[in-house]
């Protein structure tokens, strides 16, 4: 599997590494409950690929703690069996595969807590590894610590669309930038049903991106990790294209 390094940490797939800890984000499990109401029938899939997934970077990373950062369900309101029995589930397989788990509070996780006091876990606002600050990023913090220099965010869902004549396809992605005077990493979903919003067509959502002109993008697809420039030069390929 190939890594790629940001900021002193490593983009491993979906997943981010800080020395043997994994920060994943957006899982949002019950989504397919969720689309099943709207009347989109999607196959129930999704617990399967998120565990295959997260074996095979553990089983690459070797890493023995791990990091949810935020969105853990997704249903604002009350809690779907499918979100007790998966939430549950997965904090059994994570506690047998980690040593630690720590648990970001999402804007989707209204009632989360619930699910987690059955396994004696608790969600936080944020954690810090080193000078690393991890929030899920729906929110500015009231204050950092001093010796904080980069913040690690979920919440956006980044993407990219790529055009080739009559075909697209959606790639996640990761940005990478700055808010205010400090670097900012931004992770992309975890979930396999959404590849997320487009960030070169769609407005972003955290009070962290209010501009991503000069963001990089590093796109990643079936492992495979793909840095394509800033986000302004990207957009400006996009024009040239349109133009010819």
């Amino acid at each position: 599997m190939n890594s790629y390094s940001i900021y002193g940490c490593k983009i491993v797939d979906k997943a981010l590494l800080i020395n043997d800890t994994l920060i994943i984000s957006d899982l949002h499990f019950g989504y397919e409950s969720s689309l099943n109401r709207e009347g989109l029938m999607i196959p129930k899939h999704q617990y399967e690929e998120i565990v295959d997934n997260i074996t095979d970077i553990q089983m690459d990373t070797q890493a023995k703690n791990i990091i949810l950062n935020g969105d853990i369900k997704h249903n604002f309101g009350a809690i779907e069996k499918q979100e007790w029995r998966e939430v549950l589930n997965f904090i059994d397989y994570l506690e047998d595969l980690f040593v630690n788990i720590t648990i970001i509070r999402g804007n989707h996780d209204n009632f989360t807590q619930y699910i987690l006091d059955k396994r004696d876990l608790k969600l936080e606002d944020y954690t810090i590894i080193d000078n690393y600050y991890i929030t899920h990023g729906h929110k500015l913090p009231d204050r950092l610590p001093s010796d904080i220099d980069t913040i690690i965010i979920g919440h956006e869902h980044p993407s990219i669309t790529l055009r080739s004549n009559q075909r697209t396809e959606s790639v996640k992605s990761y940005l990478m930038g700055k808010w205010e005077n400090y670097n900012i990493i931004v992770l992309p979903s975890f979930t396999p049903i959404s590849y997320g919003s487009d960030i070169l067509s769609q407005k972003t959502i955290s009070p962290y991106l209010r501009d991503i002109s000069d963001f990089e993008v590093i796109a990643i697809d079936n492992g495979e990790i793909y840095p394509f420039g800033s986000v302004k030069n990207l957009l400006s390929s996009m024009e040239e294209d349109i133009i010819e």
